[in-house]
């Protein structure tokens, strides 16, 4: 049996190997979605939205109400299809907390739990707190938008 040693592109893994043809495909890692959405446009695409067609559909609507529907298609993407159990007092939900005043102006302070009862909207919670930091780090200004006035 002979052995051929090939490697594999840095990114991708095995899909397939078909043996009579000695052909073997590659398909691209999942990426941490995390690495996925990292701007506004990148939030966008993952609704299959570009830019213009979102602005297109906020015509008229103000900063805050745009950097709402920002923020819940943000919540969307990095949840991945998750949708919080409000009936389940046993599953955690969280959000991005924030510092808002002081020498240090607007920033992410910390990410917070829900149990039962809640402070936040539903549609803006994350599963983890690792994607609630990560929200409020990474779209500090998309929320700084929300829940400012300037």
């Amino acid at each position: 049996m002979k052995t051929i040693n090939i490697e594999i592109p840095e990114g991708y893994e095995i899909d397939s190997f078909d043996k009579s043809k000695g052909e073997i495909r590659f398909k691209a890692k999942p990426k941490n979605v995390m690495e996925q959405i990292k701007t506004v446009a990148d939030v966008l695409a993952a609704h299959g939205l570009s830019e213009e067609e979102f602005d297109e559909q906020c015509e008229g609507l103000s900063e805050d109400e745009k950097a709402y529907r920002i923020i819940k298609l943000l919540a969307e993407a990095l949840n991945e299809g998750w949708t919080p159990d409000w009936s389940n007092t046993d599953q955690y939900k969280y959000s991005p907390w924030f510092y808002m005043g002081g020498s240090a102006g607007f920033r992410c302070y910390v990410c917070y739990s829900w149990r039962t009862g809640s402070g936040v909207g539903s549609r803006l919670c994350y599963k983890s707190s690792e994607l609630a930091e990560y929200a409020g780090k990474n779209f500090t200004e998309v929320y700084k938008q929300f829940m400012t006035i300037e």
